[in-house]
């Protein structure tokens, strides 16, 4: 009995399912006939009555003059999600003299890790700025050392987006107390300090709180971007040229590329493109290329040009073996893997 009952309930509901899902069903497909649909004229509306209430909620924006709608499209390149060289969570990078750790994290949430740190190995802290990035110890007595020290901690935004660095100055007690001076009046003190941080920040990746008042002034966008002008595919670099200089130099190198000259005075590397080498970097090309197994590029020689914008800022184009114009698809391609690699 209850099997025949089930069965006429089955027969029943698959009997209905037009009625259901059928075009005069409940849940009738509406994909088609909205694709095939009119277009209406729009409500006429006397003048004597307000039309606010008939406005689209979601109104389209008017497109902006744009200097790449002047030239061929080109489909947007995928970002690469992680740099080759960024796979550390915490690393110490220097130039001339200079130091500081690169954290894989955002500026927000560097900024409440260091408190942490200072607490937890009791130094205090006399001031802190948000918006500059700063936090500055008060002073306090180390080991085998006949002064007291103090120490700022200044976070600021890394070059890659959600990225964040971390620099260290460091101050000996005078007379009397005075302002920060330009560099640290202890370098041993400041490196050993960088390393304890680091170290400190390292072990504790995996729990990263974050600061709403740091992430506000802080912008975890990055310094580098790839823009589009009508002449060209470039980066812009919100570095110093010297630092700018030092990081393409290494990004290069990561980037699949050989560098086969310089010339830093005139801001040029003379480079070849290899393309991958190890199979599992080569998912990227095979999706913009077809899949070949050797990239098209591959042997092909360019010249990586590196411009002082402004005293903070550097731009990088991608030119050919003599200085002339490259393909656009060619500069969108190679810069787009070059800005993944600059740190």
């Amino acid at each position: 009995m209850i099997r025949s009952v089930l069965f006429i309930v089955l027969a029943s509901t698959l009997s209905g399912c037009s009625w259901i899902f059928g075009e005069d069903g409940l849940f009738p497909d509406n994909a088609g006939r909205y694709q095939t649909a009119p277009e209406l004229s729009p409500i006429d509306v006397p003048p004597r009555l307000s039309t606010e209430s008939i406005q689209p909620d979601y109104p389209v924006p008017p497109v902006t003059e744009s200097a790449q709608l002047a030239t061929q499209f080109e489909t947007p390149r995928p970002t690469p999600l992680t740099a080759n060289n960024q796979a550390d969570s915490v690393r110490i990078q220097s130039l001339s003299g200079e130091r500081w750790a690169l954290v894989n994290v955002a500026p927000g949430q560097l900024w409440p890790q260091v408190r942490t740190f200072l607490t937890t190995s009791g130094i205090g802290v006399a001031a802190v700025d948000a918006e500059a990035g700063l936090i500055d110890t008060q002073w306090f007595k180390l080991e085998d050392q006949e002064l007291a020290v103090r120490f700022q901690f200044r976070v600021d935004t890394g070059v890659q987006r959600n990225t964040a660095e971390l620099h260290v100055l460091q101050q000996n007690r005078g007379v009397e107390d005075v302002s920060w001076p330009p560099e640290s009046d202890d370098r041993d003190l400041e490196r050993q300090m960088l390393k304890d941080v680091a170290q400190y920040l390292a072990n504790s990746a995996d729990s990263t709180p974050i600061s709403m008042m740091a992430d506000r002034a802080m912008s975890d966008s990055g310094r580098i971007t790839l823009e589009d002008t009508e002449q060209e595919t470039r980066i812009r670099l919100e570095l110093r040229f010297d630092r700018a200089w030092a990081s393409v130099v290494k990004g290069t190198e990561d980037a699949d590329f050989v560098i086969d000259d310089r010339d830093r005075s005139e801001g040029l590397l003379y480079v070849t493109f290899v393309g991958p080498q190890e199979e599992e970097d080569s998912g990227w090309f095979d999706w913009l290329w077809g899949g070949e197994e050797e990239h098209p590029l591959a042997g092909h020689r360019y010249q990586i040009h590196l411009d002082r914008a402004s005293e903070e800022l550097t731009l990088i184009t991608l030119r050919g073996p003599e200085g002339g114009a490259v393909d656009r698809r060619e500069q969108q391609a190679l810069l787009t893997v070059l800005r993944g690699n600059i740190t």
